[in-house]
Parts: C-alpha cells; sequence; structure tokens
C-alpha cells in the first residue's frame, strides 16, 4: 500500500516536470530572435539535465534534446 502511495506522488511529479519541459520547449520554438533565444536555450538545458539527474527521464534522451534544439537556434542565425 505504501509503495502505491509513493509511486503516485512520484508520477505526479514526473509529470509536472515533463509538463514545464515541454512548456518551455514550446515558447522556445516561438522565439524568433536569437539571442532571447539562446538565453532561454541555457534554462532548458538546465531543465533537462536535472530531469536526467532526478531520472525522470534518460540521460541520453536529455542528450538528444538538448542536441536537436541547439540545431534548431543554430538554424536562427545571429
Amino acid at each position: 500500500m505504501k509503495r502505491l502511495r509513493q509511486s503516485a506522488v512520484a508520477r505526479q511529479r514526473n509529470r509536472n516536470i515533463k509538463s514545464t519541459i515541454k512548456t518551455a520547449v514550446k515558447k522556445l520554438d516561438a522565439l524568433t530572435d536569437p539571442t532571447e533565444a539562446r538565453a532561454l536555450l541555457s534554462e532548458v538545458h538546465g531543465m533537462l539535465d536535472k530531469a536526467a539527474k532526478r531520472n525522470v527521464m534518460h540521460a541520453r534522451t536529455a542528450d538528444r534534446r538538448k542536441s536537436r534544439l541547439a540545431k534548431r537556434i543554430a538554424a536562427l542565425g545571429d
């Protein structure tokens, strides 16, 4: 019974973290100014690193997402 309660709390916490990351990524995709995008990119990188550190997502998944986001921001130009 205790394990059920613990897993329910962890599930809610993990869903909240993933949702926050998804929202930040959508906000990042909407930006057209490269300087603003780079500033937000560093915040999103931090969120992904923290999620990987807490085992919310796999470390390689976080790295792959960071790489793809960096490519998109680089395509915006300077």
